[in-house]
């Protein structure tokens, strides 16, 4: 078989909205050339879409234009390798999921271990925030809500005490287990998030999570995050004013 029918061959099998190098082909077809060239060529010819410089995707057409890959996808390089987990989407590529927002951000956040320079790669802007926990495929959900939390402020077009409520449902959802990991994992977050975390599950009478959360606080520190007074009653034992 010709490396263009093979390669045509492999792309027939891929979803709608995959994103590909030539690297994925490089083990059935030896010849890094000649894959790089057909697939100019099947861009260049509208079979598949180009993403940024030696990234393509089969794209979905719709009566508006073919449809971008999802955030995931398009990152997918910095979010994992080889099977180790190195990230994990976060911040304003999360908050729509959540709940939080109904807008949908052209910046695609991304959690590390170890972060880098922000970069553009195509109409999206990547950007990274430190994470200071370990990274596992369990504990990603939790990190998002955590991350969320930290960056209550920022969430576009919601107002705090709005956001705050939200928060309250989705902790509701959660596992007790899961409510536990969530409060070991917060001691690696700023204050704030800490005291904004133990204010909601006081709220919710979570006793004992709210007592860790505390321990782990000045007892003279004030935080200031207007708004979460209307949502949470118990925002002023918690300093947050």
């Amino acid at each position: 078989m010709k490396v263009s029918d093979y390669i045509i061959f492999k792309i027939g099998r891929l979803p709608k909205g995959y994103v590909f190098t030539y690297e994925d082909f490089i083990d059935e077809v030896n010849k890094k050339e000649a894959i790089i060239k057909a697939l100019n060529r099947m861009a260049a010819s509208g079979k598949i879409a180009k993403l940024s410089k030696g990234k393509y995707y089969k794209p979905e057409n719709t009566p508006f234009g073919k449809l971008q890959p999802s955030q995931a996808q398009i990152v997918k390089d910095l979010l994992e390798e080889n099977g180790k987990i190195l990230g994990y989407l976060t911040g304003y590529s999360i908050y729509n999921q959540l709940g939080l927002t109904t807008q949908v951000s052209n910046t695609i956040q991304i959690g590390k271990n170890e972060i880098r320079s922000a970069f553009k790669r195509e109409r999206y802007s990547i950007s990274f925030i430190k994470q200071k926990n370990t990274i596992t495929k369990e504990n990603i959900p939790l990190l998002q809500i955590l991350d969320a939390i930290r960056y209550i402020k920022n969430i576009p077009d919601a107002k705090i005490e709005a956001s705050c409520r939200r928060f309250l449902g989705i902790l509701q959802t959660l596992k007790p287990k899961e409510r536990e990991t969530l409060v070991r994992l917060a001691l690696k977050y700023p204050p704030a998030t800490r005291a904004l975390l133990g204010a909601m599950f006081d709220e919710l009478t979570e006793v004992n999570l709210a007592k860790d959360l505390m321990k782990s606080l000045n007892s003279i520190t004030k935080y200031k995050l207007g708004g979460v007074q209307a949502a949470l009653l118990t925002a002023e034992k918690w300093n947050i004013i």
